[in-house]
């Protein structure tokens, strides 16, 4: 990690703004090593920035916390956002920019450990895993034998968005004797998989389809009634992108009519709330937005947050800003 930043480094009458909790870890590291104010335990929080708003240099995030215009507008100092997370779209990237704040996210520590989990989500929808496991621990298996499930090897793998997460979740499948094809904006020029222009196409062609695309409004609702429709009633979708790609809505009359086999998700409309209908579904596996929650990932991408806000406090450049 970068060494902290100096006591002279013009911290003393400015400061960082947390907008709300990382990780007790990133917490302690955060105010330890600069000015931190909390912004999530001060009662009135438009009032405080109203009036203090203009002491901060930089603020610290993550991807869970929103980062409006609104925000931006009261911290008219800040040079930098740094958030924890892959992600960005909770952080309204053409505010910043128009103020010429630079916004820093962590990607690539992560990749490894998302890709990880979007095979376990493709592993458990298609053979049924945490079914088998109820199945067992309801004493069910007693009575019948569990009933059969897909199998994953020699299928076919689509995948929307074919970034680093993207690109990781189809090298794992060359492991299952899997074909391969993408969907994205346009053709990856140095990627060897197949490139779909047509989500409709892709999602008729595979049997498994994973969505790992960044969110926000140009990709909300992506993955419409038609696309699940497209995959058919033997088709798995898995989401370890975000909520708003999916039609939650059509997701959820998708599974219930058997207009797809199952889902695996990861990210949802509206976290931490998951639809009741969801929850009542036996052929969808839910996961509570774990894809980068391993204790080295973490570990990385909060140690990369800091980096990038000392980099820029010391030396006015950053390690990871997001793409133009």
């Amino acid at each position: 990690m970068s060494s902290p930043i100096s006591s002279n480094a013009g911290l003393s009458a400015t400061g960082i703004i947390q907008i709300g909790p990382i990780s007790s870890r990133a917490d302690a590291l955060l105010a330890a090593q600069f000015k931190v104010t909390r912004l999530w335990e001060i009662a009135d929080k438009s009032d405080y920035l109203a009036r203090n708003g203009s002491h901060f240099l930089a603020a610290a995030t993550s991807a869970r916390h929103p980062f409006n215009a609104e925000l931006i507008s009261l911290l008219p100092a800040i040079k930098i956002i740094a958030s924890v997370g892959v992600g960005y779209d909770a952080i309204d990237i053409g505010a910043a920019r128009e103020r010429g704040i630079v916004v820093t996210n962590t990607p690539d520590v992560l990749n490894e450990c998302v890709a990880d989990l979007a095979w376990g989500l493709i592993l458990d929808s298609m053979r049924r895993l945490s079914a088998a496991d109820r199945y067992v621990r309801s004493g069910r298996w007693t009575q019948a034998p569990f009933p059969l499930a897909s199998r994953v090897s020699g299928k076919r793998l689509g995948i929307i968005g074919l970034g680093r997460i993207g690109n990781a979740i189809a090298r794992r499948a060359g492991g299952f004797d899997m074909k391969t094809r993408y969907h994205s904006r346009s053709p990856k020029k140095d990627s060897s998989y197949a490139y779909e222009s047509n989500l409709l196409a892709l999602a008729e062609w595979c049997d498994v389809l994973v969505v790992a695309c960044p969110g926000g409004e140009a990709t909300r609702g992506l993955v419409s009634q038609g696309v699940l429709e497209a995959l058919g009633p033997r088709g798995v979708l898995v989401n370890i992108a975000r909520g708003s790609i999916v039609d939650q809505d059509a997701l959820v009359t998708a599974l219930q009519q058997g207009k797809i086999a199952a889902a695996g998700l990861d990210a949802y409309e509206g976290e931490p709330n998951v639809p009741k209908e969801l929850i009542q579904l036996d052929n969808v596996v839910l996961l509570p937005h774990i894809g980068s929650a391993t204790t080295e990932t973490r570990t990385a991408m909060e140690n990369l947050m800091i980096d990038n806000l000392t980099a820029y406090l010391n030396e006015q450049r950053t390690l990871t800003p997001v793409p133009e």
